[in-house]
């Protein structure tokens, strides 16, 4: 008996052993992390659904409960009732808001987000043709406001209540209170009419020079690419202002969020530790600090773009340039009501792309999130 149950034990332990091996292959960090990155596309892709179809009803509601008639605006100056009525019926705006809203969801269905009345063409071709300067006009004033923001953060957090401290906190305060408008109307009084240092603020390039062939659809990366490098300089004057508008607006929350994140995280016990052991203060602040304090700016700087997505609708209207911003802006006076309706379904979509994109960087940045997504 007791041999028995002595054999019985050890093919027990060696079952045990085998499975705890094969459990432990299965659940290797990739495997995990491969794991969860499927299912955290399966979650954002249920909440994703739910979210566009709210945002389509809302936005569908609220332009056809804006003042405005569009029959009566594409009818002329001098409209009679009968013209009106006729415009109105060949626009179906006289049928229940049901059977409109009926009619617009079966053509999201099949890819069409309708024609703009003002120019005759489909909704989704103008927001593709426009689209690329919008983005790279966010972009770039991401990008003026990483490059200030991250290394002013760094500083005041590591000489707090030293001079630029002091700074940080009054720029990010006069960022906070300057909506990117009105910096953009100071920007061109400022640089253009007083000093005349910046070109006329008309759109993307001036009137002397022609647009270069298109790659990206950026005209500054096209035109490094042709090896055009006059409209490179002509592209990149026209830019300079409307992104320092929107740069200035988003400093303020990245400037601020890395600083309360690198002075919380040079007071931990590693970073006291670090010290002691007699490491360099650049390899401790950059290579320890900063790469433990940089989640939450990740956070931040996913919020700040999905801002300037926003924000940039009236800089480009500052600055005429010819983005989906002004598009909506000019079809929203104009009471044309498919390409408004267009313009927030496609600002909807990049947002929760954007939020999704957020979610991957954290799990290359943070091993921990790999394995509790």
């Amino acid at each position: 008996m007791r041999w028995t149950e002595t054999a019985r034990l050890a093919r027990s332990i060696d079952l045990k052993r085998a499975l705890r091996s094969s459990y432990a292959k299965l659940l290797k960090p990739k495997h995990i992390w491969e794991l969860n990155l499927y299912r955290l596309l399966i979650m954002r892709l249920g909440t994703a659904i739910p979210s566009i179809i709210g945002v389509v009803i809302v936005t569908f509601l609220i332009t056809r409960a804006l003042p405005g008639d569009p029959a009566a605006y594409f009818a002329g100056p001098n409209p009679t009732l009968e013209s009106i009525e006729e415009i109105r019926q060949q626009l179906g705006l006289d049928r229940s808001w049901l059977l409109q809203l009926e009619s617009y969801a079966a053509d999201l269905l099949h890819g069409r987000l309708g024609t703009s009345l003002t120019t005759g063409q489909p909704v989704l071709s103008e927001l593709l043709i426009r689209l690329p300067a919008s983005l790279e006009l966010t972009f770039s004033g991401l990008l003026v406001a990483i490059s200030a923001a991250i290394p002013l953060g760094v500083v005041a957090a590591t000489r707090p209540g030293s001079w630029v401290d002091q700074v940080c906190r009054f720029v990010t305060t006069v960022g906070v209170c300057l909506p990117p408008f009105f910096t953009g109307l100071l920007l061109i009084y400022i640089f253009y009419y007083l000093l005349g240092w910046s070109p006329a603020p008309f759109g993307r390039l001036d009137i002397y020079t022609a647009a270069p062939a298109t790659h990206t659809g950026f005209y500054t990366i096209d035109s490094l690419v042709a090896g055009n490098m006059e409209t490179f300089r002509a592209s990149l004057a026209q830019l300079i202002l409307p992104a320092v508008s929107l740069g200035i607006f988003s400093l303020a929350p990245l400037a601020r969020i890395t600083r309360a994140s690198m002075i919380t995280t040079l007071s931990s016990d590693f970073i006291r530790t670090a010290r002691a052991s007699g490491l360099p203060t650049r390899k401790i602040v950059i290579g320890y600090a900063l790469r433990n304090a940089i989640l939450p700016v990740v956070t931040t700087l996913g919020m700040v773009f999905s801002f300037l997505l926003g924000a940039n609708v009236m800089v480009e209207k500052v600055f005429a340039w010819p983005g989906v911003g002004s598009y909506a802006i000019d079809s929203l006076i104009a009471s044309d009501y498919a390409p408004v309706q267009g313009f927030v379904l496609f600002m909807a979509i990049l947002y929760i792309l954007l939020n999704l994109v957020i979610d991957l960087i954290y799990g290359l940045l943070d091993p921990r999130f790999r394995l509790t997504t």
